[in-house]
């Protein structure tokens, strides 16, 4: 028996979110639930399918919230290296506000990259951040969700017990 779409959802780290109307319109699509999860109250749709979590102010409060939320029938969207890295550990399916998927075999580059450019910055190098947020990425982020929307769709439910 194919697992329902009712059991998968979609989890926002929505502070810095480029992408959060795109996941909006996917969600309806296929009637995923959506939580947006963030430290300060944001905006969301009234719709029965998108729910709002506003968390404290503390240090890593979202990140927190969405690593314990996680699971195999999740769909994280974040920026966040470290919170991928975290979700991973929980089985969840983890995409990049760019659209690139962060995977067991590539967090670890990613987390090395970030060490690196955080040591540089520390030294006093000048390096420049990410690229701009552009068009083509947006087009990547809405295929990799809908995608890994119909690989879990596809997946046989996980064992409960």
């Amino acid at each position: 028996m194919r697992e329902s779409m009712s059991e998968i959802r979609i989890l926002i780290d929505a502070d810095a979110c480029p992408v959060k109307d795109e996941v909006y319109r996917v969600a309806w699509r296929r009637e995923v639930p959506v939580t947006v999860v963030s430290n300060a109250p944001l905006r969301v749709p009234a719709h029965p399918l998108i729910e709002r979590v506003v968390v404290s102010d503390a240090f890593d409060a979202a990140d927190d919230w969405i690593v314990e939320t996680a699971d195999s029938h999740a769909v994280v969207i974040t920026g966040d290296i470290l919170l991928a890295d975290r979700c991973l550990k929980k089985g969840a399916t983890v995409i990049g506000h760019n659209g690139k998927p962060f995977t067991a075999s590539s967090i670890g580059g990613a987390i090395a990259t970030r060490a690196i450019m955080a040591d540089l910055r520390a030294g006093g190098d000048v390096v420049g951040g990410p690229a701009p947020f552009a068009k083509a990425d947006r087009s990547r982020f809405l295929q990799a969700l809908d995608e890994a929307l119909a690989r879990l769709a596809r997946s046989p439910p996980a064992r409960r017990g």
